[in-house]
């Protein structure tokens, strides 16, 4: 999984039941059930793959992917990665619990309902306004590994997510001109990392493409920019409103899009692309 784990408010109108985590907070609670809950069979065939494209994503994820309910395309899956042989759970919940311990994924790790019940099996959901975002599936005695563990698990982009949990994460989530988040899987941004010297720095995702924001010159510095930021600029005659915008930032861009003219409420920016995207981990 990409980032460390952070709680997240538990939704509103819901009464927790269930494994303590730990901490008082609940991590199986006694919510209303999605409109149409998955009624496929737990135990799916799954192929490891090695890229993060949605169809793999997808084979990878067995019947937790089947079990999504995503505005856009899967954003993260996998399974099955098992547990060792002292750490299997004696219930799901714990089982459930485990998932978080073993992986500590970018999910929210508590708030979760009973989806679907099978023998040796127990599929897991995080919902948004009654549609499943994050799935996972916890199976018993495994081949080696007895006791409940994670099996298969999957979520969607965290642009659907609650704001508060992409927020506490760290997202960026853009919105467009209809006020929708946009999926972080095609427009994202983030401060620079402080361990590579770049918080300075501010990095925008969009299709592919990386612009940067350098007003203290530091990825310049490292040559990374393939021309140099520029802080105040006259918005090109042909550049045009994406709708896209976060807080006081909006986003415009050329037909070209060799370059990221963001707009705030007191000047025009020119974010220039980086070379191959930022180097620094």
């Amino acid at each position: 999984m990409r980032r460390g784990l952070v709680a997240v408010a538990v939704l509103a109108a819901v009464t927790a039941v269930g494994c303590d985590d730990g901490t008082g907070v609940r991590v199986v609670i006694d919510g209303t059930p999605p409109a149409t809950p998955y009624s496929g069979s737990l135990h799916v065939p799954t192929k490891a793959v090695d890229d993060d494209s949605p169809r793999s994503l997808r084979l990878a994820s067995g019947a937790a992917g089947r079990a999504l309910e995503c505005d856009g395309e899967i954003f993260e899956g996998g399974g099955p990665d098992g547990w060792e042989r002292s750490d299997g759970g004696g219930t799901p919940e714990e089982g459930l619990k485990l998932y978080f311990d073993m992986f500590q994924p970018v999910q929210p790790d508590h708030g979760y309902r009973v989806e679907r019940e099978e023998p040796g099996r127990v599929l897991y959901s995080f919902d948004v306004n009654g549609r499943t975002k994050v799935a996972v599936v916890v199976a018993k005695d495994q081949k080696d590994r007895p006791g409940w563990g994670p099996e298969t698990n999957a979520s969607c982009d965290p642009a659907e997510l609650p704001a508060k949990f992409s927020a506490a994460q760290g997202w960026e989530v853009w919105t467009d001109r209809n006020g929708r988040r946009v999926p972080v899987s095609r427009l994202s941004s983030s401060g620079g990392p402080e361990h590579c010297d770049w918080q300075s720095a501010h990095f925008l995702d969009l299709d592919g493409r990386h612009y940067a924001r350098d007003p203290e010159g530091v990825l310049r510095r490292d040559g990374l920019l393939t021309t140099p930021y520029r802080a105040h600029v006259s918005m090109p005659a042909g550049a045009h409103d994406t709708g896209y915008h976060y807080r006081d930032r909006r986003l415009w861009l050329t037909d070209d899009k060799d370059t990221a003219y963001v707009r705030t409420s007191g000047a025009v920016e020119a974010w220039p692309q980086t070379k191959n995207g930022p180097a620094c981990k």
